[in-house]
């Protein structure tokens, strides 16, 4: 019996001021794009939580002695370690700004808007840039461009959805991309172009 034919669903195309990156960016990418300013935004939310406890300590004593305190202060450090790390992911796929609605309307509201590097929200320049040089040399270095997967191109398809666009609604849910696969919503045609030129740019250097 010939196998059923499944249907393949496009990435959703949505319109934004920057170049789309990365639709469902995996893990390790997301923290490697990390930018200096979002380690420092993950130390400063780690260090906070141990912090405040300390402070409120010395103003409330909780009067459960050192034995008591110490398992506290533990729990503190492991849930603010957690917020730091949200925080560094968070910052780097995503940065906040505000909208301000236009004045006919009856009320004058501040939306909060999730403004994502990879999806192209906001100014990216610097991980399109990147993202160009690693997908470029492995383009040189003949390597699949996500990664090796063993996954059927419908299971591929099925991560790819499950992930897609997650970094909107991580501070609701947090879920991430483990899974290698090649339904990224961008033409990589632009990395095999630039490879070309490239490699011809190499070659008339070197004749």
């Amino acid at each position: 019996m010939a196998e059923r034919q499944r249907p393949y669903v496009p990435a959703k195309t949505i319109s934004a001021q920057y170049p789309l990156i990365d639709s469902d960016p995996h893990f390790k990418r997301v923290v490697r794009y990390a930018r200096r300013s979002d380690y420092v935004a993950g130390a400063i939310t780690t260090v906070c939580g141990p912090t405040l406890m300390m402070v409120w300590e010395r103003i409330a004593p909780s009067m459960v002695g050192k034995g008591g305190f110490a398992p506290i202060m533990r729990l503190t450090t492991v849930i603010s370690a957690g917020a730091g790390f949200l925080t560094l992911y968070n910052r780097s796929i995503r940065e906040i700004a505000y909208l301000v609605l236009p004045r006919r309307r009856m009320l004058m509201l501040r939306v909060l808007r999730r403004i994502v590097r990879f999806y192209g929200f906001s100014e990216n320049k610097r991980e399109v840039e990147k993202d160009m040089r690693e997908m470029v040399d492995k383009v040189k270095n003949n390597e699949p461009l996500y990664g090796k997967s063993s996954l059927s191109p419908y299971m591929q398809g099925v991560a790819s959805r499950n992930s897609r666009y997650s970094g909107v609604w991580l501070h609701v849910v947090p879920m991430f991309n483990f899974v290698n696969h090649e339904q990224h919503g961008v033409d990589t045609a632009k990395y095999y172009q630039q490879a070309e030129r490239e490699l011809a740019a190499e070659q008339a250097e070197g004749s």
